[in-house]
């Protein structure tokens, strides 16, 4: 998944749709973020449909890194709500993205590790092909 930038033609509000095109989330998923509270409730239009301010944008593209680096939910959810508490809790959230950060640099080291015995493999089967190309009873 792609994370959006957010730029200057994303200062209008956007509708549930245009944010959904945008962030690749379904409305679904962007109801259900607003209801459990990973987004603070979105303003709503005249008509009562909802509109996407480019702060709300800012913080999905961030939950986007979350999400996308597999942070659990309970997690989001616990960042969420020390983010809304303000300053006092930087110390918090400073020391939940440390952990987070921690555990993806871990696993990105573990992928490293199981791509190298994939190329490792690879190569292995290269030189059975080479061998059996130079082979010529083979």
């Amino acid at each position: 998944m792609s994370i959006p930038r957010i730029t200057s033609t994303t200062a209008k509000p956007l509708t549930i749709a245009e944010t959904s095109a945008f962030t690749g989330l379904s409305p679904t998923t962007l109801r259900y973020y607003e209801r459990i509270g990973l987004i603070d409730r979105v303003d709503r239009a005249p008509d009562g449909h909802r509109r996407y301010q480019q702060s709300d944008l800012a913080w999905l593209a961030f939950l986007l890194r979350l999400r996308t680096t597999a942070m659990p939910i309970q997690e989001m959810l616990r960042f969420a709500r020390l983010r809304r508490c303000g300053d006092a809790t930087v110390r918090d959230r400073l020391e939940l993205l440390r952990t987070h950060e921690r555990r993806v640099r871990d696993e990105q080291a573990a992928v490293m590790r199981n791509l190298a015995a994939i190329s490792d493999k690879i190569t292995h089967y290269e030189g059975l092909l080479e061998d059996q190309d130079d082979d010529p009873a083979g």
